[in-house]
């Protein structure tokens, strides 16, 4: 054991800057390694859990504090990773703390918990002699009594108290009980119990067990343990193949399966007595790990057009490592990724598939995993902590070849990784919002790639105008799928004026007479019908006719959106909820009424307006549990569903058979929003969910319902000619120095007190233009919402050019005016929020 101090660099989860210098106690010294978990003390009595940054043997200038202890026999994160974390907290201007709190599952992170144990040096009976309890208290005590120690969180359940805090306090001042802290692991396997006969009984050709049921037959009250072993010899047939004895019968199956006379009583007594024996069986949690390699039906063979461009992009990757495959809706880009895949997996190599939004996994994994069987693992928030945990171990021993996941499975512990495809590559969920690190997953996984030699598909029927500019001018390879696979064609668009219509009165709630009579038809045809409405709730909200009152979120600068089912005004920014008024808060008047139309109004009206249509609505509020989208998808795609209404969770990549009618509402609110990418999404959005008609036999048909049918966008959207939108936006970016032509930071000063922001934002606006000149920093400028959970939103754009050198320098240039600041008390008041490359 040595004696010589060592000493590790400690990354934790915090918000806080660097690593911490730990001791390495003598006894652990031989276990340490870099990239390992371990437990430290940080603060007072707080315990975290923490990764092994490095490992030195010079002594701090402070008087570090021990390992407490070590989790892990082996990494948990490797040196690539490392890399990874810190690029992302270089890049993104956040703390490795924030990084790797957005990496590592949960499961993987040790809480700390309160827990409460009697005073052993103060007995019970004292203490209520001598001191005045409450009756809460007295039956804390009680409980305490009979146990050794108690969790917190369950002493509130115990005691029936909405908080337990006065009762402990109480006990805690008069020194009958202690609160410490425990450490839990969070993530532990999931186990299943077998039987099986004690193997000592079957030596010999199993002898001793043969004499062992002679003697169990001929005693009357062992009758039901020998009928329990007859029970078990019947499920599990030794004489025909004694291996099998190895892995035994599930135990919950063999107590459900014994026959009426018999109970799970003698089962136990067997047990008990060694005749059987227990054996635990490690499961994986992971719900799609059903499908084995028997039931595999393979890839579907490419058709030419999609043959030539798998040969283009491996052709590409000769020369690039990244390619840009523009196929149009219906193309059958997957086919091509999934042929793309099978070549990597056959070389050895991993893959990652990156999809934006959990609601497309449900589809494209039941695809993939009729390819790819058990080599397939999925990954995003919906699986449980442990569910993520295992796909974590799985990626680590190369138990999956491919990995389908949202933002966060660029994190997972790839070895590797050959080949990174993205679908879907212009969406801005791709970006995380909020907490910090706020990384676009889609380029930090080309950086991954890189890192990893690995090469990168992105594909898209509408790409990013950034994406569109790099594979023109040759940095990105460039491949097309122009026509739609098989027969299919693209759908028929047409626009409906609903302002011409709601002057003639042949509106009908929010549809117009074209879009009912369209939708009526196909539901008679028993064909099926997507409604795209990019609002839920009711209605967006209510107003007062009288006096113009509208009610408001009091956290947030928003308006409350209206929920019919709950009959509640809601803030979709913080989640305040309120009950609907009767009248004006306002004037007192009767005359408030609900004002526009969300997806919850729609469905209603569909119901009411088209006879015997099932009508379904996806979007946040019905697919909030873990299998409720999955379950609505299924269910349209059987076609026990005829109208799916949602947001866009219904416009991304979805292929269902049946759909020959897409209807758009409210897509005037989209094109005139201020964002100078608010056409190029408007455009997507329409292409997109346009696409999810007519995508096999059937003809599909788009109706696009709108207050100004002479919109310029809509000519491009109507021929389906990308290139000309394209030519179009890229002049005005380059006019007015947008992406792809400069690089962007949005600096967000945040303050309970508006005037704390306000004053905030212009001190760091002052520094930032005295450094980069004043063409470089816009605002400051509060944002369309400036309020938001009770914080006041101050906003500072700083607009770089792009070349290799400027981004590092920009991003001293902040660091420092942020440091300078913290020398203002005001700086105190306010919490700094900086998003790169905001979309």
């Amino acid at each position: 054991m040595s004696t010589t101090p060592l000493y590790v660099e400690v990354l934790l989860p915090v918000f806080v800057e660097g690593t911490f210098t730990y001791e390495v106690p003598p006894a652990l010294q031989d276990k340490v390694q870099e990239g390992i978990r371990v437990l430290v003390e940080f603060g007072r009595r707080k315990i975290h859990t923490g990764i092994i940054w490095s490992i030195t043997d010079e002594v701090p200038a402070y008087n570090a504090k021990p390992l407490e202890e070590i989790l892990d026999d082996t990494p948990v994160v490797d040196h690539t990773q490392m890399r990874f974390w810190e690029w992302i907290s270089q890049y993104y201007m956040c703390t490795l703390g924030e990084v790797m709190s957005a990496a590592l599952p949960a499961g993987l992170k040790l809480s700390s918990q309160s827990n409460l144990q009697l005073n052993p040096e103060r007995p019970v009976e004292e203490i209520i002699a001598s001191t005045k309890l409450s009756k809460k208290a007295l039956l804390l005590l009680h409980i305490l009594k009979e146990k050794e120690h108690l969790p917190y969180d369950e002493v509130t359940d115990l005691l029936e108290l909405s908080s337990p805090y006065r009762v402990i306090k109480e006990l805690s001042d008069c020194g009958a009980i202690f609160l410490y802290e425990t450490v839990k692991e969070k993530y532990q396997p999931k186990i299943r119990k077998r039987v099986r006969i004690n193997p000592i009984l079957l030596e010999e050709d199993g002898k001793a067990f043969v004499q062992l049921m002679d003697e169990m037959k001929a005693q009357k009250a062992k009758r039901k343990q020998y009928e329990t072993l007859e029970h078990l010899l019947s499920l599990l047939p030794l004489d025909e193949d004694p291996t099998l004895n190895e892995t035994g019968v599930i135990k919950k199956e063999l107590v459900d399966s014994l026959p009426p006379a018999l109970s799970a009583s003698s089962l136990n007594t067997l047990i008990k007595n060694k005749i059987l024996e227990e054996v635990e069986e490690v499961l994986s949690r992971l719900d799609d790990d059903t499908l084995s390699y028997q039931n595999i039906e393979g890839a579907h063979p490419l058709s030419e057009a999609q043959q030539q461009v798998e040969s283009e992009i491996i052709d590409h990757f000769e020369e690039k490592d990244i390619v840009l495959l523009h196929g149009v809706t219906g193309s059958g880009k997957t086919e091509v990724y999934i042929s793309l895949i099978q070549k990597v997996i056959d070389s050895g190599g991993q893959v990652l598939f990156l999809l934006p939004e959990i609601v497309l996994t449900a589809q494209m994994v039941s695809r993939l995993k009729k390819v790819f069987g058990n080599q397939l693992g999925v990954y995003h928030s919906r699986y449980s902590d442990r569910e993520r945990v295992e796909i974590w171990k799985g990626v680590m021993e190369d138990r999956f070849q491919v990995i389908v996941g949202v933002r966060s499975s660029i994190f997972l512990p790839f070895s590797n990784l050959a080949l990174v495809v993205v679908d879907e590559e212009h969406e801005v969920s791709f970006k995380q919002v909020d907490p910090a690190p706020h990384y676009n997953a889609k380029d930090a996984a080309m950086v991954l790639a890189k890192m990893h030699h690995a090469r990168v598909v992105l594909g898209s029927a509408t790409p990013s105008i950034e994406t569109y500019y790099q594979a023109v001018k040759g940095n990105y390879g460039f491949c097309t799928l122009s026509k739609r696979h098989g027969q299919a064609q693209l759908p028929d668009i047409i626009l409906v004026n609903q302002a011409e219509e709601r002057k003639a009165k042949t509106m009908q709630q929010s549809l117009t007479s074209v879009m009912l009579e369209e939708i009526t038809q196909r539901i008679q045809n028993q064909e099926q019908v997507i409604i795209f409405q990019n609002r839920r709730g009711y209605a967006p909200y209510i107003l007062c006719h009288d006096c113009g009152w509208i009610p408001h979120c009091p956290h947030c600068a928003v308006s409350l959106t209206y929920h019919l089912y709950r009959n509640e005004l809601k803030c979709h920014y913080c989640g305040h909820q309120e009950a609907v008024p009767k009248i004006c808060v306002h004037c007192g008047s009767t005359a408030v009424e609900t004002i526009g139309t969300g997806t919850q109004r729609l469905e209603e009206d569909l119901k009411e307006l088209v006879e015997n249509a099932r009508v379904q609505r996806l979007d946040q509020d019905t697919s909030r549990n873990k299998y409720s989208y999955q379950r609505i998808i299924k269910d349209f795609e059987d076609q026990h569903i005829d109208i799916l209404v949602g947001t866009q969770m219904v416009a991304k990549g979805l292929d269902f058979e049946h759909v020959s009618l897409v209807g758009v509402f409210d897509i005037d609110r989209i094109i005139n929003f201020p964002d100078f990418r608010a056409l190029e999404r408007t455009y997507q959005i329409l292409t997109q969910v346009s696409g999810r008609a007519g995508r096999k036999h059937l003809k599909g048909l788009v109706l696009i319902q709108t207050e100004n049918t002479k919109q310029p966008i809509f000519t491009k959207v109507l021929r389906n000619d990308y290139q000309a939108f394209y030519r179009e936006e890229i002049q005005d970016r380059e006019r007015f120095f947008y992406p792809p032509f400069s690089r962007m930071i949005k600096v967000t000063i945040k303050a309970k007190e508006k005037q704390h922001s306000e004053s905030v934002a212009r001190l760091l606006h002052q520094s930032l233009v005295y450094k980069l000149g004043k063409q470089r920093v816009i605002g400051p400028q509060a944002p369309l919402i400036n309020k938001i959970r009770n914080q006041y939103l101050t906003d500072i754009i700083i607009k770089f050019e792009r070349n290799h050198s400027s981004p590092k320098k920009v991003k001293a240039v902040l660091r420092q005016s942020l440091e300078e600041l913290k020398k203002n008390q005001l700086f105190r008041k306010t919490r700094i929020y900086i998003d790169v490359d905001p979309v």
